[in-house]
């Protein structure tokens, strides 16, 4: 089984290309800064991998992806070689996305950065540009982080306690 599973922060925006031809398709490339559990003499380590994504998939990426967000991608590892301009074969790895998502909030991602370029964009999702979430049905608050917040006693309401 060839499966992969990572969240990391994107170390720039994705390069997004078309191919030619009449039915074009877009391919996005990025790059994911995934932080490693153990540190290294005090200082935290990060493995930089990168990611490759299709169709609506790498359109979706063009327009929300910005450098610094984190995500969640999952996919399959794939390898591969090509010979370069000056005769030496270079081996390649790389994650091909069949599925991603954002891993934290706007308002999270915003404060992160201290209100970076795309503090405006409108990222769906049910968020605004207000950098809160869309309130939720039944009047729920919710939190500045952009939770929304949990009343007590909830726990013996669910099913799978």
């Amino acid at each position: 089984m060839n499966k992969v599973i990572l969240m990391g922060r994107l170390t720039r925006d994705p390069e997004v290309r078309y191919s030619a031809g009449e039915n074009s398709l877009a391919i996005a490339r990025y790059t994911l800064a995934v932080d490693r559990r153990f540190r290294r003499d005090g200082e935290a380590t990060a493995d930089f991998i990168n990611c490759v994504s299709f169709g609506k998939t790498a359109e979706f990426a063009e327009k929300y992806y910005r450098q610094g967000l984190k995500i969640v991608v999952s996919g399959r590892i794939q390898t591969g070689s090509y010979t370069n301009r000056e005769g030496q074969k270079v081996y390649t790895t790389e994650v091909v996305v069949e599925e991603q998502e954002f891993a934290e909030s706007k308002a999270a991602s915003d404060n992160y950065h201290g209100g970076s370029s795309y503090q405006n964009n409108n990222y769906g999702g049910g968020y605004n540009n207000n950098s809160a979430p869309a309130a939720p049905a039944g009047g729920s608050s919710v939190s500045a982080d952009g939770f929304m917040n949990i009343p007590d006693g909830i726990d013996e309401e669910l099913p799978f306690n």
